[in-house]
Protein backbone atom coordinates (compact mmCIF):
# COMPACT_ATOMS: atom_id res chain seq x y z
CA UNK A 1 0.00 0.00 0.00
CA UNK A 2 1.50 3.72 -0.81
CA UNK A 3 1.09 5.82 1.77
CA UNK A 4 0.15 9.41 1.69
CA UNK A 5 2.60 11.76 3.42
CA UNK A 6 1.26 14.06 6.05
CA UNK A 7 0.65 16.92 3.64
CA UNK A 8 -1.93 19.91 5.66
CA UNK A 9 -0.22 19.57 9.05
CA UNK A 10 0.88 23.40 8.25
CA UNK A 11 -1.82 26.01 8.83
CA UNK A 12 -1.39 25.99 12.25
CA UNK A 13 -2.13 29.40 13.25
CA UNK A 14 -5.62 30.87 12.95
CA UNK A 15 -4.44 35.14 12.17
CA UNK A 16 -2.09 37.12 11.20
CA UNK A 17 1.33 35.65 9.51
CA UNK A 18 3.57 38.99 9.07
CA UNK A 19 7.31 40.30 8.74
CA UNK A 20 9.17 43.05 9.85
CA UNK A 21 8.74 46.02 7.74
CA UNK A 22 12.90 46.19 6.98
CA UNK A 23 12.80 42.71 5.26
CA UNK A 24 9.58 43.69 2.91
CA UNK A 25 10.50 43.54 -0.19
CA UNK A 26 9.57 46.82 -2.65
CA UNK A 27 8.06 45.15 -5.03
CA UNK A 28 4.65 43.71 -4.06
CA UNK A 29 4.20 39.82 -3.09
CA UNK A 30 3.45 37.84 -6.65
CA UNK A 31 -0.13 37.88 -7.79
CA UNK A 32 -1.34 40.47 -5.19
CA UNK A 33 -1.54 43.54 -7.89
CA UNK A 34 -4.72 40.83 -9.94
CA UNK A 35 -6.39 39.63 -6.68
CA UNK A 36 -9.96 39.27 -7.46
CA UNK A 37 -10.85 39.96 -3.32
CA UNK A 38 -9.09 43.09 -3.82
CA UNK A 39 -11.43 44.00 -6.89
CA UNK A 40 -14.97 42.66 -5.00
CA UNK A 41 -13.80 43.07 -1.26
CA UNK A 42 -11.74 45.77 -0.88
CA UNK A 43 -12.19 46.03 2.89
CA UNK A 44 -11.39 42.07 3.00
CA UNK A 45 -8.85 42.30 1.13
CA UNK A 46 -7.42 45.32 3.32
CA UNK A 47 -7.54 42.72 6.18
CA UNK A 48 -5.95 39.47 4.66
CA UNK A 49 -3.26 42.37 3.77
CA UNK A 50 -3.07 43.55 7.22
CA UNK A 51 -2.12 39.75 8.08
CA UNK A 52 0.33 39.31 5.64
CA UNK A 53 -1.96 36.62 3.89
CA UNK A 54 0.24 37.18 0.41
CA UNK A 55 3.32 36.85 2.03
CA UNK A 56 2.50 33.55 3.91
CA UNK A 57 1.26 32.10 0.08
CA UNK A 58 4.24 32.59 -0.94
CA UNK A 59 6.08 30.87 1.60
CA UNK A 60 3.77 27.88 1.44
CA UNK A 61 4.48 27.84 -2.08
CA UNK A 62 8.59 27.46 -1.14
CA UNK A 63 7.60 24.74 1.88
CA UNK A 64 5.39 22.52 -1.28
CA UNK A 65 7.94 22.74 -4.01
CA UNK A 66 10.96 21.54 -0.88
CA UNK A 67 8.51 18.80 0.24
CA UNK A 68 7.71 17.69 -3.04
CA UNK A 69 11.71 16.29 -3.44
CA UNK A 70 10.89 14.05 -0.26
CA UNK A 71 7.75 12.64 -2.24
CA UNK A 72 9.51 11.96 -4.67
CA UNK A 73 12.29 10.10 -3.03
CA UNK A 74 9.81 8.51 -1.09
CA UNK A 75 7.29 7.39 -3.75
CA UNK A 76 9.21 6.89 -7.09
CA UNK A 77 13.17 7.77 -6.40
CA UNK A 78 14.87 8.93 -9.35
CA UNK A 79 11.87 8.60 -11.38
CA UNK A 80 10.95 12.64 -11.33
CA UNK A 81 13.84 15.16 -12.44
CA UNK A 82 12.55 18.00 -13.95
CA UNK A 83 9.34 16.58 -14.99
CA UNK A 84 8.29 16.09 -11.46
CA UNK A 85 9.24 19.71 -10.67
CA UNK A 86 7.69 21.39 -13.46
CA UNK A 87 4.23 19.53 -12.20
CA UNK A 88 5.08 20.80 -8.87
CA UNK A 89 6.10 24.43 -9.35
CA UNK A 90 2.64 24.52 -11.40
CA UNK A 91 0.45 22.46 -8.59
CA UNK A 92 2.65 24.67 -5.41
CA UNK A 93 2.08 28.63 -8.23
CA UNK A 94 1.86 31.37 -5.49
CA UNK A 95 -0.72 32.98 -8.30
CA UNK A 96 -2.71 29.64 -7.99
CA UNK A 97 -2.64 29.42 -4.28
CA UNK A 98 -3.55 32.86 -3.71
CA UNK A 99 -6.26 32.33 -6.72
CA UNK A 100 -7.49 29.32 -4.37
CA UNK A 101 -7.43 31.37 -1.11
CA UNK A 102 -9.56 33.66 -2.28
CA UNK A 103 -11.97 32.04 -4.19
CA UNK A 104 -12.78 29.85 -0.64
CA UNK A 105 -12.87 32.86 1.62
CA UNK A 106 -16.02 33.45 2.75
CA UNK A 107 -16.32 36.92 2.74
CA UNK A 108 -19.90 37.27 3.42
CA UNK A 109 -19.14 35.90 6.54
CA UNK A 110 -17.53 39.33 7.98
CA UNK A 111 -19.76 42.68 9.17
CA UNK A 112 -18.22 45.59 8.69
CA UNK A 113 -17.84 46.21 12.51
CA UNK A 114 -15.74 42.87 12.19
CA UNK A 115 -13.43 44.14 9.56
CA UNK A 116 -12.95 47.75 11.99
CA UNK A 117 -12.38 45.41 15.07
CA UNK A 118 -9.53 43.55 13.15
CA UNK A 119 -7.77 45.72 11.27
CA UNK A 120 -7.77 48.01 14.78
CA UNK A 121 -5.69 45.06 16.15
CA UNK A 122 -3.69 44.02 13.18
CA UNK A 123 -2.61 47.21 12.54
CA UNK A 124 -1.89 48.10 16.50
CA UNK A 125 1.83 47.41 17.49
CA UNK A 126 1.38 44.32 19.26
CA UNK A 127 -0.86 42.77 16.03
CA UNK A 128 1.58 44.16 13.82
CA UNK A 129 4.54 42.38 16.11
CA UNK A 130 2.58 39.23 16.16
CA UNK A 131 2.35 39.08 13.11
CA UNK A 132 6.13 39.37 12.07
CA UNK A 133 6.94 37.11 14.94
CA UNK A 134 4.53 34.32 13.12
CA UNK A 135 6.05 34.93 9.51
CA UNK A 136 9.54 35.04 10.38
CA UNK A 137 9.02 31.54 12.84
CA UNK A 138 7.29 29.62 9.86
CA UNK A 139 10.36 30.58 7.71
CA UNK A 140 12.71 29.58 10.31
CA UNK A 141 11.12 26.42 10.77
CA UNK A 142 11.76 25.53 7.11
CA UNK A 143 15.54 25.87 8.06
CA UNK A 144 17.05 22.52 8.83
CA UNK A 145 17.23 21.51 12.60
CA UNK A 146 15.02 24.84 13.42
CA UNK A 147 12.06 22.72 14.11
CA UNK A 148 14.06 19.77 16.11
CA UNK A 149 15.99 22.70 18.19
CA UNK A 150 11.88 24.09 19.04
CA UNK A 151 10.99 20.69 19.81
CA UNK A 152 13.57 20.31 22.12
CA UNK A 153 12.71 23.55 23.65
CA UNK A 154 9.04 22.22 24.00
CA UNK A 155 10.02 19.74 25.95
CA UNK A 156 12.15 21.53 28.66
CA UNK A 157 9.59 23.98 29.56
CA UNK A 158 7.08 21.49 29.66
CA UNK A 159 9.22 19.32 31.90
CA UNK A 160 9.84 22.74 33.94
CA UNK A 161 5.70 23.44 34.72
CA UNK A 162 6.67 26.89 32.41
CA UNK A 163 3.01 28.73 33.11
CA UNK A 164 3.52 29.86 29.48
CA UNK A 165 2.46 26.49 28.00
CA UNK A 166 -1.35 27.03 29.78
CA UNK A 167 -1.92 30.27 28.03
CA UNK A 168 -1.19 28.64 24.81
CA UNK A 169 -3.52 25.45 25.78
CA UNK A 170 -6.12 27.91 26.13
CA UNK A 171 -5.46 29.73 23.10
CA UNK A 172 -5.01 26.08 20.74
CA UNK A 173 -8.87 25.31 22.71
CA UNK A 174 -10.57 28.46 22.15
CA UNK A 175 -9.21 28.45 18.26
CA UNK A 176 -9.97 24.35 18.44
CA UNK A 177 -6.69 24.14 16.52
CA UNK A 178 -5.62 21.23 16.73
CA UNK A 179 -9.08 19.40 15.49
CA UNK A 180 -9.11 21.91 13.00
CA UNK A 181 -5.13 20.87 11.67
CA UNK A 182 -5.86 16.94 12.11
CA UNK A 183 -9.29 17.15 10.48
CA UNK A 184 -7.72 19.29 7.75
CA UNK A 185 -4.48 16.55 7.23
CA UNK A 186 -6.93 13.51 7.31
CA UNK A 187 -8.57 15.43 4.32
CA UNK A 188 -6.06 16.11 2.55
CA UNK A 189 -4.30 13.27 2.83
CA UNK A 190 -7.81 11.38 1.48
CA UNK A 191 -7.45 13.52 -0.81
CA UNK A 192 -4.16 12.85 -1.90
CA UNK A 193 -4.89 9.24 -2.05
CA UNK A 194 -8.08 9.88 -4.31
CA UNK A 195 -5.55 11.56 -6.61
CA UNK A 196 -3.89 8.29 -6.50
CA UNK A 197 -6.43 6.20 -7.59
CA UNK A 198 -7.99 8.57 -10.13
CA UNK A 199 -4.24 8.67 -11.89
CA UNK A 200 -4.28 4.90 -11.94
CA UNK A 201 -1.63 4.59 -9.12
CA UNK A 202 -2.89 1.31 -7.88
CA UNK A 203 -3.24 -2.34 -9.84
CA UNK A 204 -6.45 -2.01 -9.24
CA UNK A 205 -9.21 0.42 -8.13
CA UNK A 206 -8.88 1.31 -4.65
CA UNK A 207 -12.39 1.06 -2.76
CA UNK A 208 -13.18 4.51 -0.98
CA UNK A 209 -13.78 2.67 1.85
CA UNK A 210 -10.41 0.90 2.09
CA UNK A 211 -8.47 5.11 1.41
CA UNK A 212 -10.75 6.14 4.80
CA UNK A 213 -9.48 2.96 6.57
CA UNK A 214 -5.66 3.90 5.67
CA UNK A 215 -6.13 7.51 5.92
CA UNK A 216 -7.65 7.26 9.63
CA UNK A 217 -5.04 4.56 10.39
CA UNK A 218 -2.71 7.22 10.60
CA UNK A 219 -5.19 9.82 12.61
CA UNK A 220 -2.66 9.14 15.69
CA UNK A 221 0.39 9.94 14.15
CA UNK A 222 -1.15 12.98 12.51
CA UNK A 223 -2.82 14.40 15.88
CA UNK A 224 0.58 13.52 17.78
CA UNK A 225 2.72 15.56 15.36
CA UNK A 226 -0.25 18.74 14.72
CA UNK A 227 0.02 19.00 18.73
CA UNK A 228 3.92 19.23 19.06
CA UNK A 229 3.77 21.00 15.76
CA UNK A 230 1.67 23.79 17.33
CA UNK A 231 3.55 24.00 20.93
CA UNK A 232 7.15 24.43 19.55
CA UNK A 233 5.65 26.70 16.94
CA UNK A 234 3.83 29.12 19.16
CA UNK A 235 6.46 29.27 22.15
CA UNK A 236 9.36 30.31 19.21
CA UNK A 237 6.90 32.69 17.66
CA UNK A 238 5.59 34.78 21.16
CA UNK A 239 8.30 34.60 23.08
CA UNK A 240 9.13 38.15 23.23
CA UNK A 241 5.46 38.91 23.85
CA UNK A 242 4.37 39.75 27.61
CA UNK A 243 1.64 37.55 29.19
CA UNK A 244 -1.09 40.66 28.64
CA UNK A 245 0.18 41.13 25.17
CA UNK A 246 -0.57 37.27 24.43
CA UNK A 247 -3.61 37.77 26.79
CA UNK A 248 -4.90 40.45 24.00
CA UNK A 249 -4.75 37.80 20.95
CA UNK A 250 -6.66 35.35 23.14
CA UNK A 251 -9.46 37.92 24.21
CA UNK A 252 -9.05 38.57 20.39
CA UNK A 253 -10.06 35.16 19.22
CA UNK A 254 -13.25 35.18 21.88
CA UNK A 255 -14.57 37.90 19.92
CA UNK A 256 -16.91 37.19 17.19
CA UNK A 257 -14.61 38.71 14.66
CA UNK A 258 -11.92 36.42 15.86
CA UNK A 259 -14.01 33.28 15.43
CA UNK A 260 -15.64 34.63 12.09
CA UNK A 261 -12.07 35.23 11.16
CA UNK A 262 -10.52 31.85 12.33
CA UNK A 263 -13.22 29.80 10.28
CA UNK A 264 -13.02 31.79 7.29
CA UNK A 265 -9.11 31.56 6.92
CA UNK A 266 -9.25 27.40 7.61
CA UNK A 267 -12.40 26.90 4.96
CA UNK A 268 -10.10 28.85 2.53
CA UNK A 269 -7.05 26.65 3.49
CA UNK A 270 -8.43 23.57 3.89
CA UNK A 271 -9.39 24.32 -0.28
CA UNK A 272 -6.27 25.25 -0.93
CA UNK A 273 -4.72 22.12 0.58
CA UNK A 274 -7.50 19.69 -0.65
CA UNK A 275 -6.57 21.13 -4.32
CA UNK A 276 -2.84 20.71 -4.18
CA UNK A 277 -3.01 17.09 -2.32
CA UNK A 278 -5.39 15.63 -5.19
CA UNK A 279 -3.62 17.11 -7.26
CA UNK A 280 -0.14 15.91 -6.38
CA UNK A 281 -1.56 12.59 -6.42
CA UNK A 282 -2.68 12.53 -9.37
CA UNK A 283 0.65 13.64 -10.70
CA UNK A 284 2.23 11.33 -8.45
CA UNK A 285 0.59 8.50 -10.23
CA UNK A 286 2.37 8.97 -13.48
CA UNK A 287 5.63 8.79 -11.95
CA UNK A 288 4.69 5.58 -9.73
CA UNK A 289 3.00 3.45 -12.59
CA UNK A 290 6.41 4.58 -15.09
CA UNK A 291 8.29 3.31 -12.21
CA UNK A 292 6.29 0.03 -11.89
CA UNK A 293 6.41 -0.74 -15.91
Amino acid sequence: MLRAPFLAITLALPFSLGMPAALVAQTPVQGVQGSVLAQQSPDVFAVMQALQLYDLMAVLSDEGIAAATDLEADMFPGQGGAAWQAVVHGIYSTDQLIADMEAALPVDAFTPEMLVTLTDYFTSDVGVRIAQAELETRRAFAQPGVEDMANAIHAERRAAGDPRLDMLATFIAVNDLLERNVVGALNSNFAFYRGLSDGNAFAVEMPEDLILAEVWGQEPQIRADAEEWLYSFQLMAYDDLTDPELQSYIDLSLTPAGQVLNTALFTAFDAVFDRISYELGQAAAVFVAGEET
